[in-house]
């Protein structure tokens, strides 16, 4: 937050005294300058207000962009804030629809985003990032919950930007590259991922990650991630009911396999790699 530190006055001129003239335009740029005032205070509220309702799962165009950056998870002075999806929330579909995307990012994920401010309130990790609480509260047994809520945030924002819009296809260039010479095929990397999906056992995430210069499929129960074993990620998919129980109920194979065809966003993954 930029803070704008007016300058001391100078030496300030006489005073004079006002004639009838100067009183009648005083109050005329008073009046002016009040209802300006008013109208800039209406317009900030309004967009406070449609940037609070994020959270509650009231959408508006301008909450929408396409930066896969995980900055969009972010931590003003005060709290977490909710990162907006990077597409309209029905822009998945059929696929995803968007009953699915206002309970899974409007309240799931809100409610991950609500329960990590209010862990880390008054607490040394207050305003932390969010990677440096994950990383700090990983192996601490007395910080567990505040390490699955805060892991659940960075999870899920990275899981909506793993898809996008008319996404799936092949990759191109260096990823298909090192997807064949690891997998010998998108076909098999492809399988490789949905097994790793479908055998999750309960809730959990299917992973393509970076390790050690070798790209590995990995599956993470919970709200376990790749962040605190070294890994990179480039690419998941969320197993957990709410992710697909709405359009798919019990068809966790169909959703997976929908996520590689048609949502995937191969550019997203080559990104990733290559920061």
């Amino acid at each position: 937050m930029t803070v704008n530190v007016p300058k001391a006055p100078g030496k300030l001129p006489a005073p004079r005294l006002l004639g009838l003239a100067d009183r009648r335009d005083s109050v005329t740029h008073l009046t002016v300058d009040v209802q300006r005032d008013r109208r800039r205070d209406a317009f900030q509220s309004r967009r406070q207000f449609l940037a609070c309702t994020a959270g509650g799962c009231l959408y508006s165009l301008s909450a929408y962009g396409n930066d896969f950056s995980l900055s969009m998870t972010t931590r003003s002075i005060m709290a977490l804030e909710l990162p907006s999806l990077p597409y309209l929330p029905n822009a998945l579909e059929p696929y995803i629809s968007a009953r699915t995307l206002e309970f899974h990012h409007g309240k799931h994920h809100a409610t991950y985003v609500a329960n990590t401010n209010a862990l880390t309130k008054d607490t040394p990790l207050a305003g932390k990032s969010l990677e440096d609480v994950i990383k700090a509260t990983a192996d601490d047994t007395e910080k567990t919950g505040l390490f699955n809520n805060a892991a659940q945030v960075w999870n899920h924002t990275f899981f909506w930007n793993s898809m996008k819009p008319g996404g799936g296809g092949v990759p191109t260039g260096d990823l298909a590259s090192w997807i064949n010479g690891t997998f010998g095929s998108l076909e098999n990397f492809k399988e490789n991922f949905k097994k790793a999906a479908v055998t999750q056992f309960g809730s959990g995430w299917a992973w393509l990650v970076l390790e050690n210069g070798t790209l590995k499929v990995t599956q993470t129960a919970n709200a376990d991630t790749p962040l605190v074993h070294g890994q990179k990620a480039l690419l998941t998919c969320d197993v957990w009911e709410h992710a697909y129980y709405l359009d798919y109920q019990n068809r966790r194979p169909d959703f997976v396999q929908a996520f590689l065809d048609h949502l995937v966003d191969w550019d997203a993954v080559t990104r990733a790699l290559s920061t």
